[in-house]
């Protein structure tokens, strides 16, 4: 076998929104997300009271390791293949930047 070595992660650019829970939002989040087009587990988001729940502010997204659950203050990302999937503020902060600013 080979001894361990060190690797570093491919820069990638990824497409993501910030997930508030409001209702607002959801509609930001059903256009950005294609719900139709993710993997059936059995989860379909077609608007309010399905996968989202307004008293929580949650919303279900069905991903490629099951269903995973936005939060309030979460970002939703869109992958590099086309998956979705939620991701924490301080992860999200601690592995990504805003590429905007530089487009200037």
């Amino acid at each position: 076998p080979m001894p361990a070595q060190q690797y570093r992660k491919r820069p990638v650019v990824v497409e993501a929104m910030h997930w508030d829970g409001t209702e607002a939002c959801l509609r930001e989040a059903l256009r950005f997300v294609d719900f139709s087009s993710l993997p059936d587990d059995g989860v379909h988001v077609g608007g309010p009271g399905i996968g989202y729940m307004p008293a929580l502010g949650t919303l279900d997204i069905p991903t490629l390791e099951g269903t995973m659950t936005a939060s309030p203050g979460d970002w939703i990302i869109r992958g590099v293949a086309g998956e979705f999937y939620p991701c924490k503020p301080d992860i999200f902060a601690a592995t990504y930047e805003s590429i905007d600013q530089e487009r200037g």
